[in-house]
């Protein structure tokens, strides 16, 4: 039985091979192949030849997931067969969508005057090219634009004392072939700037066991708070077995990981009782024992790596939880006022601030990526938090 940890691929590799079937049987049995009489013997051959290669592309990405596959291949050469085949998934997901907007564009006609020929073929050139422009700029652009995000969090009944304090929050860093030492220095650079009174780190440091993880917790000892810097697991940490060694390690370099674990911070005559959780495994009893670790006369903040947490966060007594794990989505795609990406399918908590009776979650969109080394409609981020009272 497959983990729960490769659904979104099998989801998403499903999804392709639906949508590319599609397509093939639109090219051999729509109208343009009625048309011209039926596609000939050879066109039929090519039709399905490229649907069975594009599609088993796809697969072969999809089999490097697993270690035992990955071990075929030297080194780190099953990240990149994964990736390219992740990449050439999603350009020829949008080749398709293209095509299909092409085929509404009227053809050019002999009855036709020459300026709207022009136009109608430069439109379907742009229709067609589209593909090409967004996974190049989601690939070598947005990817690397790294924003400051400033949230406030109005809390009812906020001690007076906690009234500003700022917690600076880092998560999904992903330290791998797709995302440097640089740019975690740069998030790093970023997050020092804004002075915060707390900063937190809330998982997934690396992606693979590949990785270089002490490079990692070596960029991150450099973060500086007043009240110190704490972090929680994530689910790379539990892929990559590095729990313990990432604990251990990073308290030695002065962060301090809580794994069901808690810390009690003062802030003038306010206490923050910060509470951290290893990653919640999906479909699985949510934060068990957490309500041990509140403190009833403190503000209980929770750091959760999955924010699909959040109800029972809030049902046990969290007012804020601060969560990742879904890089807003990565890969997003508006239509007619819907918010299209793979991470709504596992959590309704994607992108920023969400309310729940008196309690709140911000979930970070983060910093790396994970299968595409592409962002798009999500740009990588590191963000600041600042408690307000309401």
């Amino acid at each position: 039985m497959l983990s729960s940890r490769y659904l979104p691929d099998v989801v998403a590799l499903a999804i392709f091979w639906f949508l590319q079937s599609l397509a093939a049987l639109a090219f051999l049995f729509g109208p343009a192949a009625r048309e011209s009489g039926g596609a000939s013997w050879r066109r039929r051959s090519w039709i399905v030849a490229a649907w069975a290669a594009s599609g088993g592309l796809a697969t072969l990405g999809f089999m490097f997931r697993f270690r035992r596959v990955a071990n075929f291949l030297p080194n780190r050469w099953g990240n990149w067969v994964h990736t390219g085949a992740m990449l050439w998934a999603l350009f020829a997901l949008l080749m398709i969508t293209a095509y299909a907007v092409s085929a509404l564009v009227p053809r050019p006609r002999s009855g036709h005057n020459p300026a709207r020929r022009a136009f109608l073929r430069s439109a379907k050139t742009a229709v067609l090219t589209t593909p090409v422009a967004v996974i190049g700029y989601g690939t070598f652009v947005q990817r690397f634009r790294l924003t400051m995000r400033e949230q406030d969090i109005h809390i009812p009944g906020l001690h007076p004392d906690l009234e500003g304090v700022r917690i600076a929050q880092l998560t999904d860093i992903h330290l791998s072939p797709f995302l440097s030492a640089r740019d975690l220095e740069r998030a790093v650079d970023m997050a020092n700037e804004t002075r915060p009174d707390l900063m937190v780190v809330t998982g997934d440091l690396i992606t693979s066991e590949d990785d270089p993880l002490d490079d990692c917790l070596s960029i991150l000892s450099r973060l500086r708070a007043s009240s110190g810097v704490y972090g929680c697991m994530g689910n790379h940490e539990i892929i990559s077995g590095s729990e313990h060694y990432t604990q251990v390690e990073g308290a030695r370099l002065g962060m301090n990981f809580l794994r069901q674990q808690s810390t009690l911070l003062r802030f003038g005559a306010a206490e923050l009782n910060l509470v951290g959780v290893d990653y919640q495994r999906f479909h699985r009893p949510y934060l068990r024992r957490a309500e041990r670790l509140i403190v009833p006369a403190a503000f209980n903040v929770l750091l959760s790596h999955n924010p699909d947490v959040f109800p029972v966060a809030a049902q046990k007594g969290f007012p804020l939880t601060l969560a990742g794990h879904t890089h807003g989505g990565q890969v997003r795609v508006e239509i007619l006022g819907q918010d299209l990406n793979v991470a709504r399918f596992f959590t309704p908590f994607v992108d920023g601030l969400y309310r729940k009776e008196n309690a709140a979650i911000f979930v970070s969109r983060g910093i790396g990526t994970i299968g595409l080394p592409a962002r798009l409609g999500a740009p990588p981020e590191v963000a600041l938090l600042k408690l307000c009272r309401t």
